[in-house]
């Protein structure tokens, strides 16, 4: 395709997709269209937090089950070009730059219709300016027209002064295109552009006229002045507006840790509710001193209902819940048991968790499934949040971190979250950052890599050779303590 078009082919095209619309109005919805794939396409000049909101979302809705892919058209144009050279590129009069740019948003536009078509595919997001009628014309006759799936826009508007200042700092801060650029040169080139992309943009939404067919939302500043939504029909497009419309901070920090040790810890086994250990005591107070240190502005200490993690935050003076939500996962009939134990109770169950453990569901217990699920409510209030400590358990926390880290699911339950360590997980531009601090006080560790043999018939020995090493009763750990 060439790279290079003028204006009497733009406007050629523009007369062919308002021509293709105006006939589908008058063609009958396919049948159960309702349950095809969806395609959300973003709209809105840039610094409006666009991309943020599409990263968000995608995360989100992954977490949640329908799988979800972001389609960068920025990602597209660069592959065209050896470096970002300078706003010139965005004017609507370069026609070789323009060319760039229209080819790259159907290449993104084609590799998400592509994705979508693929089984087991839910949602897409196709993130960009996608300023002109055009462009949304071609976006809902290839998706909904030609392929019979579905298309939602989202319009991201900000009149709001600081907020547009921080979104500003933010791709001068992150974009690959500013990368290495002098800090005025860059401010300098992103008004210019800005400039370029308001002398083009055409709103979706033209006072009580909305131009195309199908669900259309508009953001106001992040969320923070509200949203309009137009024909939302459909439950995936009902969970997106539902997602949207609560306003999250673009700056956030939450703290995570574990409950201390607990005695239960100390002899391998898994559930209770059993209380401290010394060492865990100890942790407790070392938490306490830590978080009173960080001094943070309305902090807030979320918790389980078991004892040991209201043991844990008990010295930390800030507004605490207890929430059922954080609880450990339920084991059901091989709750209070070691490894050893399960292997001689119910060597089968162990071989079934070993062999598919993020969907293995104890008996009358849970599975991390079932645990992702009741967190989402928690991980969606979390999402509003800044300052707030969770102390909660190793399942619970897998699931929390890996939502936040956007680790695939297969490797949930393996994440690595250790005993008497506090974590920070921090939000810088699109993604999550996590940084650790190892409290100096000794304890078990809990973590059991998965065995190589996870077959009905192993021995013994090859079910229990990734259980860590534990006590055999809690007096030895106290003997051992003293003999310190």
């Amino acid at each position: 395709m060439s790279l290079f078009i003028n204006k009497e082919e733009e406007m050629n095209m523009e007369k062919r997709t308002s021509e293709k619309r105006g006939a589908q109005k008058t063609c009958k919805k396919p049948l159960l269209r309702q349950f095809s794939p969806l395609l959300v396409a973003m709209v809105g000049l840039p610094g409006r937090g666009k991309s943020i909101l599409a990263k968000r979302l995608e995360r989100y809705m992954n977490f949640t089950g329908d799988n979800t892919k972001v389609y960068d058209i920025s990602e597209y144009r660069r592959k065209h070009m050896e470096k970002y050279a300078s706003h010139e590129m965005f004017k609507a009069d370069n026609l070789p730059a323009l060319g760039i740019r229209i080819q790259s948003f159907r290449e993104a536009l084609e590799d998400a219709a592509a994705w979508l078509s693929e089984t087991g595919n839910k949602l897409a997001i196709l993130d960009g300016p996608n300023v002109s009628r055009s462009q949304r014309e071609e976006i809902y006759d290839l998706v909904y027209t030609q392929l019979g799936f579905r298309v939602m826009f989202i319009e991201c508007v900000c009149e709001d002064r600081m907020m547009l200042e921080r979104n500003f700092k933010e791709i001068l801060q992150y974009s690959a295109d500013y990368r290495g650029m002098a800090a005025q040169e860059a401010l300098k080139d992103l008004t210019l552009k800005m400039a370029h992309y308001k002398a083009q943009y055409v709103s979706p939404s033209l006072g009580s006229e909305w131009e195309l067919p199908c669900p259309m939302v508009k953001v106001l500043d992040g969320g923070e002045g509200g949203v309009i939504a137009h024909g939302v029909n459909g439950v995936m497009e009902a969970k997106i507006l539902s997602y949207i419309s609560t306003p999250r901070p673009f700056q956030q920090t939450l703290y995570f840790s574990r409950h201390g040790e607990s005695e239960y810890n100390v002899i391998g086994k898994i559930g209770g509710n059993a209380p401290l250990s010394p060492r865990g005591q100890k942790y407790a107070e070392s938490l306490a001193k830590h978080v009173k240190a960080l001094n943070l502005p309305s902090l807030q200490v979320w918790t389980s209902t078991l004892d040991r993690t209201k043991a844990t935050s008990s010295g930390i003076k800030a507004p605490q819940l207890h929430l059922p939500e954080l609880d450990e996962i339920y084991s059901g009939e091989c709750e209070s048991l070691t490894y050893e134990e399960l292997q001689d109770l119910f060597p089968k169950e162990l071989a079934l968790r070993d062999h598919q453990k993020l969907k293995y569901r104890y008996p009358q217990g849970e599975s991390y499934l079932d645990v992702m699920r009741r967190l989402v409510p928690v991980l969606m209030q979390l999402e509003t949040e800044t300052n707030v400590l969770v102390v909660s358990h190793q399942a619970v926390l897998r699931c929390i971190l890996a939502y936040f880290l956007e680790k695939p699911l297969e490797e949930v339950p393996y994440m690595h979250v250790p005993l008497h360590t506090i974590i920070k997980v921090t939000l810088q531009g699109y993604n999550y950052n996590i940084e650790t601090i190892k409290m100096p006080i000794e304890c078990v560790d809990t973590n059991r890599p998965k065995p190589a043999n996870c077959s009905m018939n192993r021995t013994a020995e090859d079910a229990l050779k990734t259980v860590p090493a534990h006590f055999d009763d809690v007096t030895q750990l106290i003997h051992a303590l003293e003999a310190v």
